[in-house]
C-alpha cells in the first residue's frame, strides 16, 4: 500500500465494514470526502481517507456525535479531549440508569402503586445538589427562628443523607421516606422539641446522670422484650418495668412509685421522639452506615410499659 493507492466505496466498506449507504452519508456531509473521481464520475479514496474512516468508526461506536468527530477529524479537538468529555457524560448516564434500575426493583418487590411510583422516580431523579437543597430547607425552616443547640444543628447539617449513584432499593426507599418526612410540619415540630431540650440540657440528661451501664442494660432489657413480642400494655412487660424502676431509682435516689415512673416517661420520651428516631435510621440507611446499635429505637417500647404501670 502506498499514498497513490485509491479505493472505491465498495472497497472501504470491505475493508471498514463499514455499509456503503453509510460510507456515501458520511462522504455526501463531508466528514470523509472522496479524494478524486474516476473518469467515470465514481468517487474515490485515499488512504487518508480509509485511516478518517476507521476513526470516525471507532469514535462512532464509542457514542460521539457526528459534529464532534468532524472538529477531531479536522484537528480542532484533540481525541483525548473528546474522551475525556465523554467519559464524564457517560458517568452521569450510568448514574442515572443505575437509579433508575434501583427504583424498578422498589417498585417490584413493594408492588407499588401508580402514585408511588411516580413519587418515587421524581424524587430519586433530583440531582445530588437539589437532594441537598431539600434537607438544607428543612434545617433552615426547623431551626431558623429556634434558639438550638449549635451542636445539635451541626449535627443534623453533617449527617445529610447522600444517596449513592448506585443505591439499593433500601436506600432507595429510605430516601423516599425520608424525602416526605422532612416536608412535614408536624415532623418539623417534633424535631424543634428536641432542639429546645437539647438547648435546655435535658435530652441527654437521663442517660448521661444513669449511666453507661444501667443504660446499656436497659436497652438489651427493652430490646429482648420487643424481639420477644412482648406487648408493653400487657402483664408480661411488668416484671420488665418493675426491675428497671427499681434500679434507676436506686441510682436517682428517688422513691420508685408512680410519680418516678411518669418521670421516667417523660424523660425518655422527650429524649426519644419516635419519628425523630426514624429520621436518624433513615439517614443512615441513605448513606450506608453502620446501624449503631445503642441507638436502637426502644424507647417508645418503655415509654409506652412505664406509662401503662402507672395508669394501673
Amino acid at each position: 500500500m502506498n499514498a497513490t493507492t485509491l479505493y472505491s466505496i465498495g472497497e472501504l466498506s470491505r475493508r471498514t465494514g463499514l455499509p456503503v449507504r453509510t460510507i456515501r452519508f458520511y462522504s455526501d456531509s463531508g466528514v470523509v470526502a472522496p479524494t478524486t473521481r474516476s473518469p467515470a464520475g465514481y468517487r474515490l479514496y485515499d488512504v487518508d481517507a480509509l485511516h478518517r474512516l476507521e476513526l470516525l468508526r471507532t469514535l462512532r461506536e464509542l457514542g460521539m456525535d457526528l459534529a464532534t468527530i468532524q472538529r477531531v477529524l479536522d484537528r480542532e479537538l484533540s481525541v483525548a479531549e473528546v474522551a475525556a468529555a465523554h467519559a464524564d457524560a457517560m458517568d452521569v448516564q450510568i448514574r442515572v440508569l443505575q437509579l433508575r434500575r434501583s427504583v424498578l426493583r422498589v417498585v417490584a418487590g413493594r408492588g407499588s402503586d401508580p402514585e408511588e411510583t411516580k413519587l418515587m422516580h421524581r424524587l430519586t431523579q433530583l440531582s445530588g445538589e437539589e437532594r441537598r437543597r431539600v434537607i438544607d430547607d428543612f434545617v433552615e425552616g426547623t431551626f431558623g427562628t429556634v434558639a438550638a443547640d449549635p451542636a445539635a444543628v451541626a449535627m443534623v447539617r453533617a449527617a445529610t443523607p447522600d444517596l449513592p449513584d448506585d443505591p439499593s432499593g433500601e436506600q432507595v426507599a429510605a430516601w423516599v421516606e425520608l424525602a416526605e418526612l422532612v416536608g412535614d410540619e408536624d415532623f418539623r415540630a417534633r424535631m424543634r422539641r428536641t432542639a429546645r431540650c437539647q438547648a435546655a440540657g435535658r435530652t441527654l440528661g437521663i442517660e448521661s446522670e444513669a449511666g453507661g451501664e444501667l443504660m446499656e442494660f436497659t436497652r438489651q432489657k427493652a430490646a429482648e422484650a420487643m424481639e420477644s413480642g412482648i406487648d408493653p400494655l400487657s402483664d408480661r412487660a411488668a416484671p420488665v418495668i418493675d426491675d428497671l424502676v427499681h434500679r434507676f431509682a436506686e441510682v436517682f435516689a428517688r422513691t420508685p412509685d408512680t410519680e418516678f415512673r411518669d418521670w421516667m416517661a417523660q424523660r425518655f420520651e422527650e429524649a426519644h421522639d419516635p419519628r425523630v428516631d426514624r429520621y436518624w435510621r433513615l439517614v443512615w440507611i441513605v448513606n450506608g452506615w453502620q446501624v449503631v446499635p445503642n441507638l436502637t429505637p426502644v424507647y417508645p417500647w418503655l415509654v409506652q410499659a412505664l406509662r401503662n404501670d402507672r395508669d394501673a
